[in-house]
């Protein structure tokens, strides 16, 4: 069960802050990554969700 939840929870979390594509991209490379290396890298997520933040701030920007 813990294995499905890794498997889903980082393409989920990003469709639940409202970017579908991106979400769907971030699933196209995480199940391969999950597959063959066991996860991506903890510098992967913080680069990740540095480039979520910092789109999330544009948009409020651009408002």
């Amino acid at each position: 069960m813990n294995y499905v939840l890794a498997l889903f929870l980082p393409p989920l979390s990003i469709l639940l802050i409202g970017r579908p594509i991106l979400s769907i991209v971030v699933f196209l490379i995480w199940l391969p990554a999950i597959i063959f290396s066991g996860g991506l890298t903890h510098p992967m997520f913080i680069l990740l969700a540095w480039i979520l933040i910092y789109q999330a701030h544009q948009d409020r920007r651009a408002r």
